[in-house]
C-alpha cells in the first residue's frame, strides 16, 4: 500500500505542477508524463527506499492489458463499410506514416548503428514502438523484451516515447504557426485556445458527465460491473494466446526453440485483450438489449489505467542503461521526427485535396504521441471541427489501432526483428508503404 500511495502522490504532484507552471501548460504535457519525469528525477538524485516503488516496474505490463481491453468496449461497433467510407484515405495515409517509422528504424540500425555501435536488429523497433505506440505500449512491451533477452529495450523505447511526445507538441505547434502564416489551413484567422484549456481545469458550467450508472448499486456497483466486462475481455485475450500455443510444441530440454514457438510465446498479451474486447462488445450488441455498458465509464477506466501506467513506466526508466546508447537513441528520435515532418509538409498536401494540413497534423500528433495529442493539434487549427479531418481521423483509428500503435503488427514486429533480423522487416515495411500509396492514389481518383 505504501508504493501505491506514493504513486498516487506522485501523480497528484504532476497535476499540481501542470496547473502552476506556465511552461508545462504551453507544452500541453499530460500530468502523467510530468509525474513520471518528476519521479525519474527523484529516484536518480535521492536515496529512496525500495519499498516506495515496489512493484512499479511490473505495472506497465499489467495495466496495458486493461487499456487495450477497453478500446472498443462501451459503444456499439459501427459497420466496417461505413467506417471505411469515412476514413479510407486517412487510414491509407496513417498506415504509410506508421510503416515508414519501421522502415526508417531498420534503415538506420542496419546501415549505421549495427556496424558502428554493435546494436542488435531489435533496436530498430524502439522508435516505432515509442512513437506510434506511446508510453503505454513501450512500457507494456517490457515482458516481450524480457522474453527475447533484451530487457534494456524497454528503457530505450520509453526514452523514444518521451522524445516523441515532446517532439509532437513542440514541432507540431511550430508547424501550426507556419501553416497559419502560409495560409494552408482552412480557418484563415489565427486560432485561439480558451485559458482554462491550459491548466486543464474545466469550469463548473462546462463539466461533462463522467459516465452513466447502468445498474442499481443495491445489486452491484456500476463501476464493478464494467470491470467485469474488462476482465472478460482480458480473459478472452489470455485464452487466445494459450490457444495459439497449443498448436506449437514447446521445445524439450536441450532442443532448439522453433521459430513459431518463439514468436507465439513472446507475443504480447495486450493486442489479444483488444480483440477480446471486440468479442465482448459484439456479444453485448447482440445479447444485451439493456445496454449494461456505458462508454463514459469505460473511458474513465481506460484513462485511469493509462495514467498510472505512464507514471510508473517513466519513473522506473533506468537512466544508466539509456545513457550507454544515448547517441543512437537521439539520432533515431530525430530521424523519426524528420520522417513525420516530411510526411506532413511534402506528402500530405499531395495525398489530400481537402484540409490536407488539418488531416496531416492530426496524424503527426498521433504517430508521435497518443491519439489525444493528434486531436489537440487538430483542435488548434480546427477548434470547431468544421473540416472533415476530425471525423476521418476518429473513424480511421477504429481500423488503424488493431494493427499499428500497439496492435497486432506492433506485437509481432518486435519478436520478428529478434528472430528474422532487420532486412526482412525493412522489406515488409517498404512493401506496405508501396501498397498503401497505390491504394491512396486509387481512392483519391475515386473521390474525384
Amino acid at each position: 500500500m505504501l508504493s501505491f500511495g506514493c504513486l498516487c502522490l506522485l501523480l497528484g504532484l504532476g497535476y499540481w505542477l501542470r496547473r502552476k507552471i506556465v511552461l508545462l501548460q504551453n507544452l500541453y504535457l499530460p500530468a502523467s508524463v510530468i509525474a513520471g519525469l518528476l519521479g525519474l528525477l527523484i529516484f536518480q538524485t535521492l536515496e529512496i527506499p525500495a519499498e516506495v516503488s515496489k512493484g512499479w516496474n511490473k505495472l506497465p505490463g499489467q495495466l496495458i492489458n486493461i487499456v487495450f481491453a477497453c478500446l472498443f468496449l462501451g459503444a456499439a461497433l459501427p459497420p466496417i463499410s461505413r467506417v471505411w467510407k469515412s476514413s479510407s484515405r486517412q487510414l491509407a495515409y496513417g498506415q504509410i506514416v506508421a510503416w515508414g517509422q519501421y522502415a526508417v528504424g531498420c534503415f538506420f540500425v542496419l546501415l549505421l548503428f549495427k556496424p558502428f555501435f554493435n546494436l542488435p536488429d531489435i533496436f530498430a523497433g524502439i522508435m516505432p514502438v515509442g512513437f506510434e505506440g506511446g508510453h503505454g505500449t513501450a512500457g507494456g512491451m517490457g515482458p516481450t523484451f524480457d522474453d527475447l533477452g533484451f530487457p534494456e529495450m524497454k528503457d530505450y523505447a520509453l526514452a523514444a516515447a518521451t522524445g516523441g511526445i515532446l517532439g509532437a507538441i513542440i514541432v507540431g505547434m511550430a508547424l501550426v504557426n507556419w501553416a497559419i502564416r502560409k495560409g494552408y489551413v482552412e480557418r484563415k484567422s489565427r486560432p485561439g485556445v480558451h485559458a482554462d484549456d491550459f491548466s486543464g481545469l474545466i469550469p463548473h458550467e462546462h463539466r461533462p458527465a463522467a459516465g452513466k450508472v447502468t445498474v442499481s448499486s443495491d445489486v452491484i456497483g456500476s463501476l464493478s460491473l464494467h470491470l467485469v466486462f474488462v476482465g472478460a475481455a482480458i480473459l478472452l485475450g489470455w485464452l487466445m494466446k494459450e490457444g495459439m500455443l497449443l498448436f506449437v510444441e514447446p521445445p524439450a530440454e536441450g532442443e532448439k526453440v522453433s521459430t513459431a514457438y518463439q514468436i507465439l510465446s513472446s507475443f504480447p498479451l495486450f493486442p489479444l485483450c483488444m480483440l477480446g474486447g471486440v468479442i465482448v462488445q459484439l456479444l453485448a450488441d447482440k445479447l444485451d438489449p439493456h445496454e449494461h455498458m456505458d462508454e463514459g465509464l469505460m473511458l474513465r477506466i481506460q484513462n485511469c489505467a493509462l495514467d498510472f501506467l505512464v507514471v510508473a513506466a517513466i519513473a522506473t526508466i533506468r537512466i544508466d542503461v539509456v545513457a550507454q546508447q544515448w547517441v543512437p537513441i537521439v539520432v533515431l528520435i530525430l530521424a523519426g521526427i524528420l520522417w513525420n515532418v516530411l510526411m506532413l509538409t511534402v506528402f500530405a498536401r499531395r495525398a489530400f485535396k481537402d484540409a490536407w494540413f488539418e488531416r496531416g497534423i492530426a496524424e503527426m500528433g498521433q504517430s508521435m504521441g497518443v491519439t489525444a495529442t493528434g486531436l489537440l493539434l487538430l483542435r488548434v487549427v480546427d477548434p470547431d471541427y468544421e473540416t472533415e479531418a476530425a471525423e476521418a481521423f476518429a473513424s480511421k483509428q477504429l481500423l488503424h489501432e488493431p494493427f499499428m500503435g500497439g496492435g497486432l503488427w506492433t506485437g509481432a514486429a518486435i519478436p520478428l526483428l529478434a528472430i528474422w533480423g532487420g532486412w526482412p522487416i525493412f522489406g515488409i515495411a517498404v512493401g506496405a508503404i508501396c501498397i498503401w500509396t497505390v491504394m491512396l492514389i486509387v481512392l483519391n481518383r475515386k473521390t474525384g
